[in-house]
């Protein structure tokens, strides 16, 4: 059942936008995502080769901001009981995340789409961008999901 700030697809208008809470990339975050995803890439896991780098130390997984990202967003509520489904993205990582760094999403209303052939839900696309406590755009692309109508 959807709590009190989940969102029907009916609810969404297009430009309509949200801003998560902060979070901060830590050491355990790198080490964690490194033991889950198998990528011991010595970018992300040994500081003195990462110094030689043009990034000048070790970095986030790209992959791993991505998964942040989907948490923080899914502190707003919006889609609690709601969305039925995640049915894709386009995604570019444009800057580093180092560990230190302050995180938060941004998203907004792209677009919306009625189902033509299931009439109880519909797509919304939203425009996602992962923003560094420096204002820098990290990473953003367009995300999509399935939400149900209200009843």
């Amino acid at each position: 059942m959807p709590d009190g700030t989940a969102l029907y697809f009916d609810d969404f208008e297009v430009g309509q936008g949200w801003t998560t809470p902060a979070r901060t990339i830590t050491e355990a975050d790198l080490t964690l995502f490194a033991g889950l995803s198998g990528d011991f890439n010595p970018l992300h896991t040994d500081e003195e080769f990462a110094k030689t780098t043009p990034f000048g130390g070790r970095i986030f997984h790209g992959p791993g901001v991505f998964a942040i990202a989907t948490g923080l967003e899914s502190r707003l509520g919006l889609k609690e009981g709601t969305a039925l489904a995640f049915l894709g993205m386009t995604w570019n990582l444009k800057a580093p995340v180092m560990i230190g760094d302050t995180i938060h999403v941004e998203q907004q209303v792209a677009s919306t789409k009625p189902s033509s052939s299931k009439p109880d839900r519909g797509i919304v696309t939203f425009d996602v961008q992962v923003v560094n406590q420096e204002g820098v755009v990290c990473q953003d692309g367009q995300w999509l999901v399935m939400f149900t109508r209200a009843r």
